[in-house]
């Protein structure tokens, strides 16, 4: 069972919105981010009855009931060319991408708080939006930090039509977060070509080792040499950007008929290539689990979000059923705390502060009043992961903090452009 919430824990899976969630994290926390969120297929998966995952489901379709389109007002103010791409995104495609790309923003740009300066992030996805996703972490994470396209290669029964040829591959984009990123190819279990192992063969033992001595002189291009003193493995070749990795089949162990489960061998060849040992995984959009089985099999710690509940049971279930690799682990659903950012009381030289900052105005309506009539309020509730620290303070008048209440600024700013846009009329139709 995961451990009471009261004790120290080496991994986590939370339960509920992912952005929420990370609002809580600390800076500078994970080594690898990996996720595989909705596609926007305009599809619904759902697990079916009797497997692991039954009652699972999801709706992978996107609308501006999903996303509050005011947060692209709010995104204008630090990231004013990903706002105009999205918008622009929505004049292309829909407006369900223009919703779908909001959504994704969000997160991304907390993933990016949240990883180390050495660490990595994979984003899983498929053709549906993979250049429009591409733009979005070119311009979160800088074009220059863009390390690989990596193609996941399967068989598929999609077979090739009058429209459009066969499918059988996703896309994973690969970004580190700077310059001190590394990457460790030889970690991957690359397969080695069949010349390769044909060649050597004779000359490796049971693990695919083959003694230095018999590379004297060679021009081999064998590169694994993560254990010199056993010399060169000849299982793992020299890693490309196209894997080959089957789908998980109805009669494979790991299924849990989860709609969009993704092998553990996939996770397994990321996770090498990108972390140490005991190093933090992190997946927000973590499903089914894998990528913490994954995690757990390599001695990575990990945590993990799901906004279905179900995941804990799921979780557990997989870490049981692999002998020997169940291990204690938080399951909770409150939003954390973060410690790496100083605690500040709302006295009255914060609101002395942020009543200059503001140049003495409401920062919902933007009316201008005396420092007596304004309030000072989260602007991200503390409910959503905000905290008692000065950049997420902002004073308000009565009126406006009435109507935010404890929730994001977005609602706010929406009801003032209801409002706004109501008055309008009015005058208009001189009403």
């Amino acid at each position: 069972m995961a451990k009471d919430e009261t004790r120290s824990a080496r991994n986590w899976l939370y339960t509920g919105d992912n952005l929420y969630i990370m609002k809580g994290l600390n800076s500078q926390s994970v080594d690898l981010i990996y996720l595989d969120p909705p596609f926007n297929s305009k599809r619904t998966y759902s697990a079916p009855i009797g497997s692991k995952a039954a009652g699972a489901s999801f709706k992978d379709m996107w609308s501006w009931r999903d996303v509050d389109e005011h947060y692209l007002g709010a995104l204008a103010i630090h990231y004013p060319t990903l706002a105009r791409y999205i918008a622009g995104a929505g004049a292309i495609h829909s407006k369900a991408m223009m919703a779908y790309l909001t959504y994704m923003a969000q997160r991304i740009i907390e993933m990016r708080r949240v990883l180390k300066d050495t660490g990595s992030l994979y984003l899983h996805c498929d053709p549906t939006a993979s250049h429009y996703l591409k733009l979005l972490l070119d311009e979160i994470f800088g074009k220059n930090n863009f390390r690989n396209e990596i193609i996941w290669h399967y068989k598929t029964t999609l077979k090739a039509s009058a429209r459009h040829l066969g499918r059988d591959h996703d896309v994973i984009l690969c970004y580190a977060k700077s310059d001190l990123h590394q990457i460790h190819p030889d970690r991957t279990d690359y397969p080695a070509s069949e010349n390769t192992l044909k060649r050597w063969s004779k000359y490796a033992d049971a693990d695919g080792f083959v003694s230095n001595k018999h590379f004297a002189g060679s021009s081999s291009t064998i590169i694994d040499t993560s254990d010199e003193e056993k010399g060169f493995n000849i299982k793992r070749g020299i890693p490309r950007d196209v894997w080959y990795i089957p789908h998980i089949t109805g009669g494979n162990k790991e299924k849990t008929g989860y709609p969009t489960q993704k092998p553990l061998e996939l996770l397994r060849r990321i996770i090498k290539a990108s972390t140490n040992n005991d190093d933090i995984v992190f997946d927000p959009f973590c499903g089914c689990a894998t990528t913490c089985v994954a995690a757990q099999q390599l001695g990575r710690r990990w945590i993990d979000i799901d906004i279905e509940a179900q995941a804990r049971d799921l979780l557990i279930q997989r870490l049981s059923d692999d002998e020997g690799l169940f291990t204690d682990f938080i399951a909770t659903d409150k939003i954390p705390v973060r410690t790496d950012i100083q605690e500040v009381p709302q006295d009255k030289d914060v609101k002395k502060r942020l009543y200059q900052e503001q140049d003495h105005k409401c920062n919902g309506c933007g009316k201008e009043f005396d420092i007596f009539n304004l309030e000072i309020d989260h602007i991200i509730p503390r409910a959503k992961g905000g905290g008692n620290y000065y950049e997420n303070y902002q004073l308000l008048c009565g009126n406006c903090n009435r109507i935010k209440g404890d929730r994001p600024m977005e609602f706010l700013r929406k009801q003032i452009k209801t409002r706004e846009s109501v008055l309008k009329q009015k005058i208009i139709f001189g009403e």
